[in-house]
């Protein structure tokens, strides 16, 4: 569960390495976030001379969280870390790579089309 102050690695290769939650983009008051919600962050580390810098607003949806998520059919999955793909305000992703089979429900077919591997 993603919540406000929640720092994320970033899962594509758009420029951004980490990024800390500001927003939870949705209902106005849900406390946390999970895989396929789209939340506001800040820039904390970017790799030099690309396209994003350090400390910009950007949208992401998450894409990796620690906390276990159930799917439908009983499988429980689990990441070691909390990560997110950088978008634009259409939902078009800024890099490429990495996915989960959840965004696929969220309307995230962009970036499920980017991905070399859908897990």
């Amino acid at each position: 569960m993603i919540q406000a102050q929640t720092h994320l690695n970033v899962a594509d290769n758009s420029g951004a390495r980490e990024l800390m939650c500001i927003r939870i983009i949705g209902t106005s008051n849900r406390p946390y976030a999970q895989i396929g919600d789209v939340i506001v962050a800040v820039i904390k580390e970017a790799v030099p001379k690309m396209s994003l810098e350090r400390s910009e607003v950007i949208r992401a949806v998450i894409v990796r969280t620690c906390k276990e998520l159930k799917r439908d059919d009983g499988m429980i999955i689990r990441y070691d870390e909390n990560a997110a793909v950088v978008i634009n305000k259409k939902g078009n992703p800024k890099g490429t790579r990495a996915i989960t089979h959840e965004l696929r429900q969220s309307n995230f077919t962009k970036i499920i089309s980017l991905a070399p591997e859908v897990l």
